[in-house]
């Protein structure tokens, strides 16, 4: 079964037990699903999906951060639990150890020798971590990797 076989039978099943939220964050998640395969013409494999999915996570993680600088608990706890059913979609997510080896072995393969290296070694990693890591941290780790 594809994982947009899986939200499709998850929409169903949950419009099925009047779970409201859950339906939503499917709904949405749908319709997301659907507008890039118009625009790109074609249909969505899973990885193309996970990417979606990884999108509208990272949204509510932004809208997490500013609803708490707000003050608003009430929506900050509305985002989480959008982020907690989308998170289900998602792969395993890699530990801080696998992450750093994964770094680790690129820097040594592709014998980075500094910042100006970063690209190469971002090149290198990310088809390893593509939606089993938040890019913007990897690419913190291995800034302060390149600059010691």
């Amino acid at each position: 079964m594809t994982l947009i076989e899986q939200i499709e039978n998850d929409l169903i099943n949950s419009l099925k037990a009047h779970e409201d939220v859950k339906t939503s964050v499917l709904r949405m998640l749908k319709s997301a699903i659907k507008n890039k395969e118009i625009s790109t013409g074609k249909s969505l494999d899973d990885s193309e999906t996970q990417e979606i999915i990884s999108k509208e996570i990272k949204q509510r993680n932004d809208s997490i951060s500013q609803f708490t600088l707000a003050s608003r608990d009430d929506l900050v706890s509305k985002e989480q639990a959008e982020r907690d059913i989308l998170k289900f979609y998602q792969p395993a997510q890699l530990s801080s150890n696998e992450i750093n080896t994964i770094i680790d072995d690129a820097i040594n393969k592709i014998n980075a020798q500094g910042i100006k290296d970063m690209g190469k070694v971002m090149a290198e990693i990310m088809p390893q971590i593509k939606g089993k890591s938040d890019s913007s941290q990897v690419s913190q780790i291995v800034k302060e990797k390149l600059n010691s």
